[in-house]
């Protein structure tokens, strides 16, 4: 298993907990996170937090690849689904916290993919399993900012966004 937490360019603390050796380095992942986040700016400067009146908000995230075997228990636990499923999000900001000090990151929340699932998902969309997890990562990180997707109009909207990240990520090797 690689863990590793870094700080990219963008303002970010990624800590990526790869316990299945996908096709992603640490690297790419903070890339594809920053490149996201500046996609972004609009919707964390509402968030806030992180930061004062001086210094550029920072943000924290975690991310975690792992089988469908661990997310059918995390799915089970905290959304009473006894299934495995591609990936949850468990928002930060949902939580009702203390104000951070000044210069503190604001944590965002954590991701938890399904290798297993994202490999089946990736082989029946007939594209690598790099671009799915790409797919779903994004897919997290928008719920852990608010987004979501209880009527087809929303989720239009919410695939419509993570096309858009993507498409911003392109660049990425």
């Amino acid at each position: 298993m690689a863990v590793a937490t870094t700080t990219p360019p963008f303002p970010l603390d990624l800590a990526v907990q790869d316990r299945v050796n996908g096709p992603i380095s640490t690297e790419q992942w903070e890339q594809l996170f920053a490149t996201w986040l500046g996609q972004m700016a609009d919707e964390l400067a509402q968030i806030g937090g992180g930061c004062d009146a001086e210094t550029e908000a920072a943000y924290e995230i975690s991310l975690i690849l792992t089988t469908d075997a661990e997310v059918q228990a995390l799915n089970r636990d905290y959304r009473q689904k006894d299934q495995p499923t591609d990936v949850l999000s468990f928002a930060a900001l949902e939580v009702d916290a203390p104000p951070l000090p000044p210069g503190e990151p604001l944590p965002l929340g954590d991701i938890i993919i399904s290798i297993d699932t994202a490999q089946r998902q990736a082989e029946s969309q007939g594209h690598s399993l790099a671009t799915e997890l790409q797919w779903l990562a994004s897919h997290g990180l928008l719920h852990l900012l608010g987004w979501d997707h209880p009527d087809e109009e929303s989720l239009t909207r919410m695939l419509q966004r993570q096309a858009q990240l993507i498409q911003a990520a392109q660049h990425i090797p």
